[in-house]
């Protein structure tokens, strides 16, 4: 996720270009938005640089603060988890769906003689397949089936034959022109072909179509090459909304350095619901004990997909599954997959995983940068906010893991002094901020940040010395976003889009807007309270 204090300071470079789902996020961290689209980066990029935009678009543009991501393998899975997302959340700024149909499947009746049709819903009473989200494509596919297979489409087995037997697109199993064995092997090669056997049917098709060509039957020829188009288009194959009667989470793992990163993508029925990303302190044991602590506070599936932890080749394996069955009340099975639908999964949330590992490697190139003693995990950064000399005032975020840490935020409002003085208030600030730590034995930031330049960064480090602490300290200047050094005069400047920068500049203008959040609620304060005492007069 990326947060932006405007439209302006949005910066691309953030954003993956794999197909997935965007979701624009307001101040209330509320989905407002859920997008597709086959470039994420490129389609995010638009609404940022066009200034030609509808007004609703200008609308939302002016209440987005941050932006969250899905990475898919193709655009048709961006088109079906868009569609779930949004059902799911009802953003503001997407059109209301509640009118609008599902995504359509190619259905098959469980009767003695089944009959091929459109369903909207997946019932016990229909084999379904699908679902197609482009309705020509699922049409043609449909009849294709038909004209192949020859399998019935009429309501009711009526005693005489169709117009459907007298084009050769049926065999009229309702005159017993085929028997009930002869249908049975009709709809067994229909079911493997809309189970994805294309490859058989396409050789047959083409087969046809050569013949036909061949004794210039040249309208004939074309419609059977349309036919294979047609079902070309439905090779690239569909993972996030296969049809399926239970439950699957993926969990995918991975450490680095001091830490364990997570994504659980959860799948119910076939539908990919989303995803959640984690990262803990390593310990002993450390995925077990995560995984425990996951299904103690969460809804246990019937299967659970993994990419390959050490573990789940040992006795540990099946001790977790005996434990996850006994809260479950029902068998659980941890997978590795090696192949199909099942490995695509996996495949799909190592993709996400990588994709929210971009910000830790900013951690690294930071360390690294600014040759910090340890990566800084924790950074908590400051900026003084006034307007005049009568409303000085300061905010603080934290940062941990190159997230938001919003349950450690603070504000300030300066009390040593009156006026206008941004180094005097940098001063205070810093020094109450870690005087209060210090008394009540709390965990210190791994690195300090303070917008402004030498002179803020010198204010911060006096405070730091006054205290006896040896905290790392860096000044990040607007102008041109250079870096400060406590005793070192000549800047740092750094490749502006490097992942390093872009973080700093992250954590930077979410402090500013804290802080400028705070001025402005303390502006209307007084201003509520001016008000209250003219009317008392």
């Amino acid at each position: 996720m990326i947060k932006l204090s405007s439209p302006v300071e949005f910066k691309s470079i953030d954003i993956p270009t794999e197909p997935g789902v965007y979701l624009y996020h307001g101040e209330q961290d509320e989905i407002l938005y859920v997008g597709k689209a086959k470039n994420l980066r490129s389609r995010v990029k638009s609404y940022f640089s066009s200034t030609d935009q509808p007004p609703k678009t200008r609308q939302l543009l002016l209440h987005i603060r941050s932006i969250d991501w899905i990475v898919v393998n193709n655009e048709v899975e961006a088109l079906l988890l868009e569609n779930k997302l949004i059902k799911q959340h009802k953003p503001k700024y997407n059109i209301d769906l509640k009118d609008a149909k599902s995504y359509a499947y190619i259905s098959l009746t469980r009767e003695p003689y089944p009959r091929i049709l459109t369903s909207r819903k997946v019932s016990r009473k229909l084999e379904s397949f699908g679902p197609y989200t482009e309705g020509f494509t699922r049409q043609n596919l449909q009849r294709t089936v038909v004209r192949v297979f020859k399998l019935r489409t009429c309501k009711s087995m009526h005693k005489r034959a169709c117009l459907n037997y007298h084009i050769h697109m049926c065999t009229a199993p309702c005159t017993g022109n085929v028997t009930f064995e002869q249908y049975e092997k009709q709809v067994k090669d229909a079911r493997a072909f809309l189970k994805g056997n294309y490859q058989q049917t396409i050789e047959q098709l083409d087969t046809q179509m050569q013949v036909a060509s061949k004794n210039q039957r040249f309208e004939e020829a074309l419609e059977l090459r349309n036919q294979i188009a047609s079902i070309r288009l439905l090779t690239e194959h569909q993972i996030v909304d296969n049809v399926r009667c239970f439950d699957q989470d993926v969990m995918v793992f991975r450490q680095i350095g001091e830490k364990l990163h997570a994504v659980q993508m959860g799948v119910r029925k076939g539908v990919l619901l989303g995803k959640k990303e984690f990262n803990v302190d390593l310990q002993p044991q450390i995925e077990q004990e995560f995984f425990k602590a996951f299904y103690a506070a969460n809804q246990i599936p019937r299967e659970i997909l993994l990419n390959k932890p050490v573990w789940v080749e040992s006795e540990e394996k099946i001790a977790l599954e005996e434990f996850l069955t006994k809260k479950r009340l029902a068998p659980v099975l941890l997978v590795i997959p090696r192949r199909g639908d099942k490995l695509a999964l996996v495949n799909l949330a190592e993709k996400n995983l990588e994709s929210s590992l971009e910000f830790d490697s900013a951690l690294v190139e930071l360390q690294n940068s600014l040759n910090l003693p340890v990566m800084p995990h924790a950074i908590e950064c400051f900026d003084i906010s006034n307007l005049g000399a009568e409303h000085v005032v300061s905010g603080m975020v934290a940062f941990k893991d190159a997230k938001p840490d919003k349950k450690n935020y603070r504000k300030f409002k300066i009390k040593t002094f009156a006026g206008q003085d941004d180094f005097a208030s940098m001063h205070e600030v810093v020094l109450r901020r870690y005087k209060r730590q210090v008394e009540e034995k709390n965990s210190l930031p791994d690195l300090i940040v303070v917008d402004g330049g030498p002179g803020q960064v010198r204010a911060a480090q006096l405070a730091l010395q006054g205290l006896g602490l040896q905290i790392p300290l860096i000044g990040l200047a607007k102008e041109r976003e250079e870096i400060y050094l406590p005793d070192d005069s000549v800047p740092k400047v750094f490749d502006q889009n490097s992942r390093m920068m872009l973080l700093l500049r992250k954590i930077r203008d979410a402090t500013h807007d804290f802080s400028l959040g705070y001025n402005r609620k303390r502006r209307q304060m007084q201003i509520r309270e001016e008000f209250k005492q003219s009317t008392k007069r």
